[in-house]
């Protein structure tokens, strides 16, 4: 079931409103509560002294795209990179109210984010063929073998655009980022807290590579 549900919307979305570009558009893609938002404010905290996106513990608390035009890094070479960076809200291949019940929200504000997560993934599906680059954000104390894992993965192949991989949350103890690489041994793979901000440089580097 789920299989038909991705096939017929990657299909229908394949055309999508997006599709003009006029400067570097970088991604932030992956499953809900992965630290996307986290880690888009902890670019902007870097380089532009303020933060992106609300974060919570709560899956699907991102609903909609957000952009953030004119972000500028620097490498410790001195050269610069500007990029509009677009923060998704998190793919996933079902989406029930009854999941935000379990989190002490009413039924009706629990119905009304179910419906705006669900228009959110199919947004982010949207945006996907706009981006020159995509960084997919995964926390590393998770399976990374999901459904929802292999399926973003595959379709940005089918789309040849160039990928990272973060493995999130490597301060804790759970973290596995051997069964990162192992899955995804493909593509360039970087361990990070963006809570934290661990290993951030070497994320930056990588982000360099990632858009040359």
């Amino acid at each position: 079931m789920a299989k038909k549900f991705w096939k017929g919307l990657w299909k229908k979305l394949k055309n999508n409103p997006f599709s003009k570009r006029s400067h570097v558009k970088l991604g932030l893609y992956g499953p809900p509560n992965g630290g996307k938002s986290t880690l888009a404010n902890r670019i902007c905290q870097d380089w532009l002294g303020e933060e992106m996106s609300s974060v919570s513990h709560i899956a699907h608390e991102t609903r909609e795209i957000k952009i953030k035009e004119q972000v500028t890094i620097k490498n410790k070479k001195g050269k610069e990179l500007t990029f509009s960076l677009v923060d998704t809200p998190g793919i996933s291949t079902r989406i029930d109210y009854e999941d935000f019940l379990k989190k002490g929200i009413k039924k009706k504000e629990a119905k009304a984010r179910a419906k705006e997560a669900t228009k959110g993934v199919i947004d982010s599906i949207k945006w996907l063929d706009n981006m020159d680059s995509v960084v997919i954000v995964l926390d590393s104390t998770q399976d990374p073998y999901s459904q929802v894992n292999i399926t973003i993965i595959g379709n940005l192949q089918a789309r040849d655009i160039p990928v990272l991989i973060v493995a999130n949350k490597v301060d804790l103890k759970r973290s596995n980022m051997d069964a990162i690489k192992a899955a995804f041994p493909q593509y360039d793979i970087v361990g990070i807290s963006a809570k934290y901000g661990k290993h951030t440089e070497e994320f930056y580097e990588e982000l360099f590579r990632l858009t040359k």
